[in-house]
């Protein structure tokens, strides 16, 4: 059987870790992004976000701030989820006329990967796919300040841009240490406003990329410490804020976890539950959380027939108090795997692939993306194209209580 190729310098004992992102976090936190821009040397600046977030308001709290601070702003408003190619495209454009020095990723990951893209071909040229992988920018980038308005990617606190090329839908992870934000600004307050399917989605998303971290073959000691406290976090206060929109320390936790956890990425990378969820993405306009959410207590249980991730799980369980490593580590991963089942009901997701309208035709063909997604190669446990057509067949088997058939 033929499996993705894994890396061959995996180390778990070994890190080189230099914080790039500095984080300010607190209730109110986006009134200093006028004054974070002047101490940067902004003299203008463009706002990078989407059509929602200048709809709630969130906008006008970072122009009105820029203002004080006597820095000009052009906006950039046009971001749609998931950017492609032609939405980079679209945002260059306004950078290049408006010759700024200086971006603001406001919104959730969608408007934070399409600042850094732009950054990307604005500072180095080129197209998107020349920077495709990890260090491929030559040339010094612009500094950018990342405000997530979600608690999901984490892309705050990561050297990533995640772009679809626009014909093919092929998603490309386009990473280098000098894409990374010079600031992340973590307010609480801007995520309040989030409709409930918007919490939930990126919720669910923030706890996958906590378990995903927890059990790569990059994984290291550090990685390990933001996956558990990334985890924690989520799984406490996900419960919380989907009951009680309003409690604005349970959407501190939240945002402080995504945030973790996506540092957590930067260091450890993810696994199949993401290879598995980009094909859904890309044929269904799943949503992403949606379908990661659907992915990953299979491949969890896929997994964890590799000892070292099944100890992973078991601890991972155990730092969150949902069980305990002594108890054994079967047993630990199945209050894992239940956990996790909980909170994809509480937030109201799909249980079934033949929920979200998937066809049973087109397996072969996701199947076929899945295993060629970057992130398959960091998975625990090889997984190959055969592999995860059996996965996305097992998920068109389940109940609403999540048990399988």
């Amino acid at each position: 059987m033929a499996h993705a190729p894994a890396p061959t310098d995996f180390d778990s004992s070994r890190f080189d870790h230099t914080p790039r992102t500095r984080l300010v976090f607190g209730d109110n936190a986006v009134e200093r992004v006028g004054e974070l821009c002047r101490e940067y040397g902004a003299t203008r600046v463009l706002l990078v976000t989407d059509p929602g977030i200048v709809k709630a308001g969130h906008a006008a709290r970072v122009t009105d701030s820029l203002d004080q601070a006597g820095v000009p702003c052009t906006l950039f408003d046009q971001v749609r989820e998931n950017p492609t190619t032609h939405d980079v495209a679209a945002c260059l454009s306004v950078a290049r006329a408006e010759k700024v020095d200086f971006l603001i990723g406001l919104g959730g990951g969608s408007s934070l990967d399409t600042a850094k893209g732009c950054n990307f071909i604005l500072t180095n040229g080129g197209e998107i796919k020349d920077y495709w992988g990890i260090g491929k920018a030559t040339k010094a980038m612009l500094p950018l300040i990342a405000i997530p308005t979600t608690s999901g990617t984490g892309s705050e606190c990561q050297s990533f841009a995640l772009i679809a090329d626009a014909d093919t839908h092929l998603k490309m992870a386009c990473g280098d240490p000098k894409a990374a934000a010079k600031v992340a600004i973590l307010d609480p307050t801007l995520t309040v406003s989030l409709p409930r399917s918007v919490t939930a989605n990126t919720g669910i998303d923030a706890i996958a990329h906590a378990v995903e971290t927890a059990v790569t073959r990059k994984r290291n000691p550090l990685s390990l410490m933001y996956s558990r406290e990334a985890f924690k976090l989520c799984v406490t206060s996900l419960p919380i804020v989907l009951k009680d929109p309003g409690n604005i320390v349970a959407r501190g936790q939240m945002l402080l976890g995504a945030a973790y956890a996506g540092t957590a990425i930067e260091n450890s990378m993810l696994g199949a539950a993401h290879s598995a969820a980009n094909p859904l993405t890309a044929h269904y306009n799943t949503v992403h959380g949606t379908a990661v959410g659907m992915m990953l207590p299979l491949v969890v249980r896929y997994n964890s027939d590799n000892p070292e991730a099944l100890q992973c799980y078991a601890e991972l369980a155990s730092a969150s108090e949902i069980a305990t490593v002594s108890g054994g580590l079967r047993s630990a991963l199945e209050a894992l795997i239940s956990r996790m089942e909980t909170l994809l009901n509480l937030a109201g997701m799909p249980r079934s692939l033949s929920d979200l309208g998937v066809q049973v035709e087109t397996i072969p063909t996701m199947a076929d993306e899945a295993s060629k997604q970057w992130t398959a190669n960091f998975n625990p446990r090889p997984i190959a194209q055969e592999d995860f057509a059996r996965l996305y067949e097992r998920a068109f088997d389940r109940r609403s209580d999540g048990d399988m058939v």
